[in-house]
């Protein structure tokens, strides 16, 4: 007998000997008795969506336990080997850490480098600590890109600026300009050989170091024009005008082409005067843009405090207005496209493409897509009526378990610190690698370097001893200008280190964050599971149900943590390679390897969107019955399907409320806030600051206060997602009689036309004890 129909007998007989054993009624009584039993389990079948339906597909539903009541307690470590894996990783991400913060120094990042990679002021440009630039007008010709990819020029690291203005076929060749030459140019070459060969530059300009664009040459003509004003091209003309200029290939350069090209200076010169601006706001309104961040905060709580009370008529209110709208939309546009005259034509620009259509063709076909839309949204509006009012009490009973556990909602603070934390060292960590990829001085002290090496066959760490001419020729330092096989080794080894370095770090941020994230969640599943099964509320209700979360969270749970973290962080990884193979074939003609390469971009953060809900999902699993994290994935996958409908209404009308909820509190805040430092309420024009641009706090609060409300609400939807898995459990393993009741609220039994045995015994006897 299979074991479903071996099961389903048992449970009859039980039945049956229940009957005979408690009614004592003569044998028809029992056959009416049990036949009114077994329809009423055939209408909760058909009232629960088939979520006692056993076909295997999506795995046996759950059977009642008497021993579980929510989180249970015995408990052992799961996924340990994941939790060995990621301690070792933290390990060797500490180990990443070190090496950067020893050897690497942030502040060489903001020197510059000449053509051949070497940091002006070090190694063989010691006494040089000026980048110059043969042709300006090359940079300009790159417009904002020369702050990405850099000049396509030749450049050298110099000791001074030039102090005047130089053009080759004009100007004699002297000493002094040959300094501005690449260090060991041809020096039997001409000088209109050597400008040809790019070995020297063909003209420059009147320069000076100016310490904002750190230690680079930049045109005096170019700062005067930006302190004084003016116009740049008949200050080039009074300055320049008498060289005849031009560049390598001995073609001209006009005056116009000059300034035209200079201007791309002038924007970097004009953001860094608007960035001391704005840090000049934010230095002066802080305290200002805090006490509307706070206010935010408490609106934010408020909001999530009367949803409870407001949760179904928003929703309600909400979704007649979209029928509302869609309804007078197709009417407008029916009306509009019979009432109108077919001779006259309209235009639509839809990517560069021109469509022309007649006016009531044009109203014909929006009012055939309002039409279109308002009939599905009809549709799903009255086939899943009852799953919006599921969703509706959810979100009410979430605002029920968060008022009696206010803790869950300063909770999100120390996920959030400690992800600020992770970017901050991973910033760091990604800072101080950069900048070890850019020390050229390999010196040598008196006693010993170590350095990584390779020997013949394997890596091996090298200590070199003070004289390391006698292994290897000689020895690499500043003052060295040969580069033997050993110091270009060591250069390349350092800069092959940086790419895996920074490789290696990226990839643990992705792990660490998202490994945080997994923490908060767990958690936070945990206290809510712990309110669910509470029979009677708030009594049954753990002391410290957040305490208990975290101990079991910490004690039991890392290793899921970590696995389902990883899953997470390799997906984000392939999205990063992805990118980063499409930048390279952005300048290539091969159309099917771009189509594939975005369509491999569209699965992949598809993939990482299904990951992510099912992650959440198994980490409330996890929390609730303690088993390891594939267990636990798929259950709540098999969960999930067997309840699919209700899974997707509940979950994107939770989505939209939530989405609700933060466009009200930031959009009251960035009101706020626009009407206070605009000068716009008058109570408080004395206390409204004089500032250079004051959008600029307006914006920085809008942003802080989404993140602030997202924190809020990312609380809210967890309990929702919590408690809608408990619902489901609750479902599958109870049926509402003595021995198996339910742990739903009074709400959703309404809703499902279900009721609690054990309610009505109590009524009977005078009881007013409720399980909500």
């Amino acid at each position: 007998m299979p074991r479903s129909n071996k099961r389903k007998f048992e449970q009859e007989k039980a039945t049956e000997e229940k009957l005979l054993g408690d009614h004592k009624k003569d044998p028809s009584e029992v056959i009416k008795t049990k036949s009114r039993f077994q329809m009423e389990e055939k209408e909760s079948k058909d009232e629960s969506d088939g979520v006692f339906e056993t076909d295997g597909e999506h795995g046996t539903p759950l059977t009642y336990d008497p021993t579980f009541n929510g989180p249970i307690k015995k408990r052992s470590c799961t996924d340990i080997i994941c939790c060995l894996i990621f301690i070792i990783f933290i390990g060797g991400f500490a180990g990443v850490s070190y090496l950067a913060f020893a050897n690497g120094d942030p502040y060489l990042l903001l020197y510059p480098v000449d053509s051949n990679g070497e940091l002006c002021g070090y190694g063989n440009n010691k006494g040089k600590d000026y980048l110059f630039f043969f042709d300006l007008v090359q940079c300009g010709r790159m417009g904002v890109g020369i702050f990405v990819s850099g000049c396509p020029t030749p450049q050298v690291c110099v000791a001074s600026c030039p102090d005047t203005n130089y053009a080759y076929i004009t100007d004699a060749a002297t000493s002094a300009d040959l300094q501005f030459c690449k260090s060991g140019y041809d020096t039997t070459l001409s000088r209109t050989a050597l400008v040809e060969r790019d070995q020297c530059p063909a003209y420059f300009l009147k320069s000076s170091p100016r310490k904002f664009v750190i230690n680079r040459c930049v045109p005096e003509v170019l700062v005067n024009f930006l302190e004084d004003g003016g116009s740049l091209l008949t200050n080039i003309q009074a300055d320049v005008g008498n060289k005849n200029i031009t560049d390598s290939n001995s073609n001209d350069i006009s005056i116009e082409s000059l300034a035209q090209n200079l201007d791309i200076f002038g924007i970097f010169l004009k953001a860094k005067e608007y960035a001391e601006k704005i840090v000049a706001d934010i230095v002066a309104t802080w305290w200002m843009m805090l006490v509307i961040l706070i206010l935010s905060m408490i609106v934010s709580l408020t909001w999530i405090t009367i949803m409870r009370f407001i949760a179904g008529i928003m929703v309600w209110i909400t979704i007649f207005a979209f029928l509302g709208l869609f309804a007078f939309s197709t009417y407008w546009c029916f009306w509009t496209y019979v009432n109108l005259d077919g001779d006259e034509e309209f235009s639509i620009h839809i990517v560069s493409i021109v469509l022309h259509w007649s006016k009531p063709d044009m109203f014909l076909a929006f009012g055939i897509i309002s039409a279109v839309i308002l009939l599905i949204f009809l549709i799903i509006l009255l086939f899943l009526c009852q799953r919006i009012r599921i969703a509706v009490s959810l979100i009410k009973e979430g605002s029920r378990a968060i008022g009696k556990m206010m803790f869950t909602l300063i909770f999100p603070i120390f996920p959030f610190a400690l992800q600020l934390g992770v970017v901050a060292y991973w910033l760091s960590v990604a800072t101080f690698l950069a900048s070890t990829g850019r020390k050229q001085d390999f010196s040598v002290n008196e006693n010993n370097t170590d350095y990584w090496n390779q020997t013949a066959n394997d890596w091996n760490y090298l200590k070199i001893v003070a004289d390391t001419s006698s292994l290897f020729g000689e020895t690499c330092n500043e003052n060295t200008n040969t580069t033997s096989d050993f110091c270009t080794f060591l250069k390349n080894a350092e800069e092959n280190f940086v790419i895996y370095g920074q490789v290696f770090s990226l990839f643990m941020f992705f792990w660490l964050m998202n490994f945080v994230v997994a923490v908060g969640q767990m958690t936070l599943a945990g206290a809510f599971a712990s309110y669910y099964w509470a029979f009677e509320k708030p009594r049954d209700i753990p002391t410290f149900p957040l305490a208990a979360a975290i101990w079991r969270c910490f004690r039991y749970h890392l290793g899921s943590l970590a696995f389902g973290s990883l899953i997470l962080a390799i997906v984000a990884m392939i999205r990063v390679l992805l990118e980063y193979v499409d930048a390279k074939l952005k300048g290539t003609e091969n159309a099917v390897g771009k189509f594939l390469l975005k369509c491999l971009k569209c699965c992949f953060w598809c993939l990482e969107k299904c990951l992510k809900f099912l992650t959440k999902n198994a980490y409330i699993m996890v929390a609730i019955h303690g088993k390891n994290f594939c267990s636990s994935a798929k259950d709540a996958f098999m969960l999930i399907m067997r309840n699919i409908v209700r899974v997707a209404v509940v979950d994107k009308v939770t989505d939209f409320i939530m989405l609700l909820g933060k466009l009200v509190i930031v959009g009251a805040t960035a009101a706020g806030a626009y009407f206070f430092f605009s000068g716009g309420i008058e109570f408080l024009k004395d206390y409204t600051p004089t500032l250079n641009f004051y959008v600029v706090p307006i914006v920085i609060v809008t942003i802080v206060s989404y993140v602030v409300a997202s924190c809020f609400f990312s609380v809210y939807s967890m309990a929702v997602d919590t408690l809608f898995l408990c619902f489901l459990e609750d479902l599958e393993r109870n049926d509402g009689t003595t021995e198996k009741p339910f742990y739903m609220s009074k709400d959703l039994m309404n809703i499902l036309g279900k009721k609690n045995q054990v309610m009505a015994d109590k009524k009977k006897k005078g009881s007013h004890g409720e399980n909500f």
